[in-house]
C-alpha cells in the first residue's frame, strides 16, 4: 500500500499568481504510513474547495486524508521564486517550514521563503 502513496505528488500548485494553499496528510486506510503534500490553487475561492477537490481523489486510490492547515503562497515563475504565508480561517495556519521543504524538493532552482505575516 505504500506504493500508493509514491504515486500521490508532493507538490500541484498554479504556475503564477497568489493564491491558498492547503497542507494535506495523506495516510494508508488502516495503517500508518503516511506523508504531507501541498496543493494550492486561484481557483478556490475558499481553502475548503481545495480540500474537497484533494479529499475524493485520494479516497478513489484508497488513501485517507486530513488539512493540516492553510495559507498562501505566492508564486513568481519568472524570478523563480515562491513565498509561503498567511493562513486559513477555516483550518488554521499550515506549518509554513514544512510547506516550503516540500515546495523546495519541487522546484529545486526556486528561491523559497515562508512567514507568518498575514500580507
Amino acid at each position: 500500500m505504500a506504493d500508493v502513496l509514491c504515486k500521490v505528488s508532493n507538490v500541484e500548485i498554479d504556475p503564477d499568481g497568489v493564491f491558498k494553499y492547503i497542507l494535506v496528510r495523506v495516510k494508508v486506510k488502516e495503517g500508518t504510513q503516511h506523508k504531507d503534500i501541498v496543493r494550492g490553487t486561484k481557483s478556490a475561492q475558499y481553502h475548503n474547495h481545495i480540500f474537497e477537490k484533494v479529499s475524493p481523489e485520494m479516497q478513489s486510490i484508497g488513501l485517507d486524508c486530513s488539512c493540516l492547515g492553510g495559507g498562501k503562497i505566492e508564486h513568481n515563475s519568472k524570478e523563480k521564486k515562491l513565498r509561503v504565508f498567511g493562513e486559513s480561517t477555516g483550518y488554521g495556519k499550515a506549518e509554513h517550514s514544512l510547506t516550503a521543504e516540500k515546495l523546495k524538493s519541487a522546484f529545486q532552482d526556486y528561491e523559497i521563503t515562508w512567514s507568518d505575516d498575514k500580507k
